[in-house]
């Protein structure tokens, strides 16, 4: 299993001699927003992880694993593995063999419940999703709005629209998410 990214970038901001403070300085993201992503109680945005890896000598890509270089299209769902687990809130699934040199970034994701008391705080970042409630009900956080979607609902939405997502029921919730830009992507100029 590799390093969830909060790691990583501790690692690497006490091998370049750097506190939280000086880190922070760095990107303009917070002290207190820094230690809880190192400890992995909160995520990143792509656009913000761009900002930290300059500050850290880094190309973005260095906080995900290599991916497999795989000439086959179509994956199989036992062939589904774990990518990413976010703050046991949820659990992430790539959808695609080779994610490296495609647009799209298909993702299957499982949504554990969580208490109603809980703040989820929208945030926007580049590009365009498109979701797909497979099963359960799913809370979605939208330009100031709340909304339930149910199995069958789907939404789609510029990503540059403050969201957010949760489950607030006491059963799991399944959803199909695709996203553009695919932040995996290695080719220089995206479609």
């Amino acid at each position: 299993m590799h390093k969830p990214i909060g790691e990583k970038i501790r690692d690497l901001r006490l091998q370049n001699k750097l506190t939280l403070k000086e880190l922070g300085q760095h990107t303009g993201l917070s002290v207190g927003y820094l230690s809880q992503l190192e400890r992995g109680l909160t995520d990143i945005a792509t656009d913000l992880l761009s900002s930290v890896a300059q500050a850290l000598g880094v190309d973005r890509s260095y906080f995900f694993r290599e991916p497999r270089r795989n000439p086959r299209r179509i994956m199989r769902s036992y062939e589904k593995e774990v990518f990413q687990v976010d703050a046991s809130r949820s659990i992430h699934y790539h959808l695609s063999h080779q994610i490296d040199d495609k647009n799209l970034l298909p993702r299957f994701i499982e949504l554990l419940p969580i208490n109603s008391d809980e703040e989820i705080l929208p945030y926007p970042h580049e590009g365009e999703e498109f979701i797909y409630v497979l099963e359960g009900v799913l809370t979605l956080f939208i330009d100031n709005e709340r909304q339930e979607l149910f199995p069958g609902d789907s939404a789609h939405y510029a990503s540059t629209t403050p969201h957010n997502w949760a489950n607030y029921t006491t059963k799991m919730v399944r959803i199909l998410v695709v996203s553009h830009p695919n932040p995996f992507c290695s080719r220089k100029n995206l479609a």
